[in-house]
């Protein structure tokens, strides 16, 4: 049995703590398009602690949403996921994100410029 915790994404590189069971042997891959990851390490911490650092690839930062999925190397299992967003997708995601605010503020503002009047 495999856990993974993400720890941070620093610098270039994403980095997460992999727990295994006893006897169980670090073997993962790290996946982006169908395509595995190059420089990916693994380096043990305590007992079945594992600090896996993934390098971001210049190749994957693109407009858009990137995915990276860390799995088993041998039985394709998912450990984790992770994804990376920039450029124009994230501009809209921003500007609706923006919008649904401040539509609820002015629904606030209404509310409470009701209540004012109804009060007084």
């Amino acid at each position: 049995m495999a856990t993974f915790t993400k720890t941070r994404l620093s610098a270039g590189v994403w980095q997460g703590v992999l727990t295994l069971s006893d006897g169980e042997a670090p073997d993962i891959d790290v996946m982006h398009l169908e395509s595995p990851v190059q420089g990916v390490s693994v380096k043990p911490l305590q007992d079945n602690d594992y600090l896996v650092s993934v390098p971001i690839p210049l190749r994957a930062l693109n407009d858009g949403v990137q995915s990276f999925v860390v799995q088993k190397l041998k039985t394709q299992e998912t450990l984790a996921s992770f994804a990376i967003i920039a450029g124009s997708a994230l501009d809209e995601d921003l500007r609706a994100e923006s919008d649904l605010l401040r539509a609820e503020l002015d629904l606030l503002k209404r509310a409470f410029r009701r209540h004012c009047v109804e009060t007084a």
